[in-house]
């Protein structure tokens, strides 16, 4: 069969698996980056399933599928505003990092060690989420067709990586892997990066539309992501299965 796993990217992220909720450790960028991807996903649920309920649980009532779910730092802020939340993920040892801090976290969260493509289509969601995970997988256009099949018609999927430009091989490797040591070396490889048109076009050809797409940049004087309109180095897209 078929498969999205890259083994070699498992292990390295398996390896520093006892970090994932140490906010100074190995993952301290992911835990930046939260806010701002947590924004940009709830603004735009809100927007689409027309949500104008003001309560902390707005998001109840909706199944998302967070893929590649590491220890859970999006699948339990999710949790929190009162998504059902599935996070899936290739890496056992991730899998029981995030099982251990959502039950001491008190929230139910269905966390399984899988791949999209072994997961059944029985059971569709509302919303997926891949953020930050493309780069780190094998046959980009199967995991994208496995996507498909795991959502509603009309829902929701974003998707978050890396552009493949010189600014972002600057950035994202030399800058954040060995100037900063923002991430450990080795964490990406360039050559894995996609541009926005080469996603957009690997979406389009497995049957969704583009709702939606914000560059996230950094800025180090304010030490805070924002969004922005420049897509060179982080991006990411919302779009709709058709």
């Amino acid at each position: 069969m078929s498969t999205t796993i890259n083994k070699e990217e498992i292990q390295k992220f398996s390896s520093l698996a006892d970090e994932w909720w140490d906010v100074n450790g190995k993952f301290k960028p992911l835990h930046m980056f939260n806010p701002i991807r947590i924004e940009y996903i709830t603004g735009n649920i809100k927007k689409y399933f027309k949500i104008e309920k003001k309560e902390d649980d707005f998001l109840k009532g909706l199944n998302i599928l967070d893929i590649g779910c590491g220890g859970g730092l999006i699948s339990e802020p999710m949790a929190r505003l009162g998504a059902n939340v599935t996070g899936i993920d290739a890496s056992d040892k991730n899998i029981k990092v995030a099982k251990l801090h959502s039950k001491k976290s008190g929230l139910k969260i269905n966390y399984l060690n899988k791949s999209p493509e072994n997961l059944s289509d029985a059971e569709k969601f509302d919303i997926i989420l891949n953020l930050e995970i493309v780069e780190h997988v094998d046959n980009v256009n199967l995991y994208i067709k496995s996507c498909y099949k795991l959502l509603k018609k009309n829902g929701l999927m974003f998707t978050a990586t890396l552009n493949r430009s010189l600014i972002s091989y600057v950035k994202a490797i030399i800058g954040a892997e060995y100037v900063l040591r923002w991430l450990p070396i080795g964490t990406h490889d360039w050559n894995k990066f996609i541009k926005p048109e080469e996603l957009q076009q690997i979406l389009s050809q497995e049957k969704f539309s583009t709702l939606d797409i914000k560059g996230l940049n950094f800025n180090p004087f304010l030490n805070k992501w924002k969004k922005s309109n420049d897509l060179s180095v982080n991006y990411i897209i919302c779009s709709l299965k058709d």
